[in-house]
């Protein structure tokens, strides 16, 4: 089983939103490294949801409630079905992210802009230990 770190802007699509309606599509990926990443994801998949935006924190848990299928506009993009998991105790902000050099490599670090990232097995342990989920 993979973990993946999904990212929305909450003025578009929030964690609140995911709990209340429990599964949604994830869709509108069209950057190519997040659109791969998208592509990886496999049914059971964990998920971390980060809120971009005035947030900028990893705010929930997610899971990969069905394997990536093309998408419904564009059949060149995909699309993946995530239920909603639990909010984490307490949210890790992007700065307190920046500020760990445990987190250096991450792309979430190095590549801000994308939307869609594996979360490798050590940094999912410190993010669940930091966020006391």
């Amino acid at each position: 089983m993979a973990h993946w770190l999904v990212k929305s802007d909450p003025d578009t699509y929030s964690f609140a939103d995911l709990l209340r309606e429990k599964t949604t599509t994830w869709d509108g990926i069209a950057n190519a490294a997040a659109l791969g990443h998208l592509r990886r994801m496999a049914k059971g998949d964990d998920c971390l949801v980060y809120e971009s935006g005035d947030v900028k924190a990893i705010v929930g848990y997610a899971k990969v409630a069905a394997a990536p299928r093309p998408g419904i506009v564009d059949p060149k993009l995909a699309t993946v079905e995530l239920a909603a998991g639990k909010p984490v105790a307490r949210p890790l902000t992007l700065a307190a992210i920046k500020a760990d050099p445990e987190f250096a490599a991450w792309e979430l670090v190095r590549i801000s802009r994308l939307s869609v990232m594996p979360v490798p097995a050590p940094i999912w342990r410190r993010i669940v230990r930091l966020t006391g989920s």
